[in-house]
């Protein structure tokens, strides 16, 4: 069971006109030789990388040999260049979460005033999940009302299902069992309490 404090926003994936772009010249390289892209965590799940452009800024011409999901922190304006594809505008909310399929290799030019901050979660079991298809989720899509917040089951890609948890000040998740890992991403600075049967009480504190 999760309790929040100042509340927030999180994200649990349960195991988001034709231009040349002067990045591109510098020649393809893996995504973890992307300046850009910082990798947070990596497991035999996921690897996480924090995202970050300034305005005016770009991405290196970058490999994404994998399905992704990306959560979007803050609004941003970029100019994405798929490779072989014409440039296009993309504008993204605060929060906003994606799946994408990967197999192919982009630049990212931040068109916008602020910087581009993004959480990108690599799944490394897709071609797995794709050759063997897991178990099916008992729900795939959902709202769920809970004390003092709302749980958005988004999608389920690649055996991964994705959800959006809203939390007001002393909101609360019902306790409930994970069958398998979890991550958290933070679209908001939180702090939360979780109780887990026979452990007791532990803060988390996470920054967006």
């Amino acid at each position: 069971m999760l309790e929040s404090r100042p509340m927030r926003r999180v994200f649990a994936a349960s195991l988001l006109a034709t231009a040349c772009l002067a990045a591109q010249t510098s020649g393809k390289v893996e995504i973890t030789s992307e300046p850009n892209h910082h990798l947070a965590l990596e497991n035999p799940y996921v690897r996480v990388f924090e995202v970050e452009i300034p305005p005016g800024g770009a991405t290196l011409l970058h490999y994404h040999r994998h399905d992704y999901v990306s959560v979007n922190l803050g609004s941003a304006e970029l100019l994405n260049q798929v490779e072989g594809k014409p440039a296009v505008t993309v504008k993204l909310q605060d929060g906003q979460t994606a799946f994408a399929e990967g197999n192919f290799a982009h630049s990212v030019r931040n068109t916008g005033a602020t910087s581009f901050r993004n959480v990108t979660v690599e799944l490394l079991e897709d071609e797995k999940a794709r050759r063997s298809p897991p178990p099916s989720w008992d729900e795939e899509r959902a709202l769920h009302i809970l004390e003092g917040g709302t749980e958005h089951i988004m999608f389920v890609k690649d055996g991964v299902r994705v959800s959006e948890t809203d939390l007001q000040p002393g909101g609360m998740i019902p306790r409930h069992h994970h069958a398998g890992p979890q991550l958290l991403v933070a679209v908001t600075d939180l702090e939360l309490e979780n109780r887990v049967a026979g452990k007791g009480i532990s803060p988390i504190q996470l920054k967006s």
